[in-house]
């Protein structure tokens, strides 16, 4: 056989090696993202029902408004305050 392709096959092999032991260690490193990325689930999952859910969702907003206005307000202007981050956050990600 030709000494070129054999040290071709040699090459790709040891390639191949070193990508498993990357990916092992890849999958590793990413372990310790997952209670992160389970709570980041979690809220998607959460916006998802309310979207889906929108009028509960506003009767129950209507329903505070009417009985505890003061700590509506509070709340309105804690999740305004969260909407400005979010959207300043997308502007800064490409």
């Amino acid at each position: 056989m030709n000494p070129e392709l054999i040290e071709l096959a040699l090459r790709k092999q040891r390639l191949q090696a070193r990508c498993t032991e990357q990916r092992a260690a890849l999958t590793r490193h990413a372990s310790t993202f997952t209670p992160l990325l389970n709570g980041v689930d979690r809220i998607a999952d959460g916006v998802r029902w309310a979207r889906d859910h929108a009028p509960i969702v506003t009767g129950v907003g209507i329903f505070l408004v009417v009985t505890r206005p003061r700590a509506s307000l509070r709340w309105a202007r804690r999740a305004w305050f969260g909407w400005k981050m979010v959207q300043r956050a997308r502007a800064l990600i490409p």
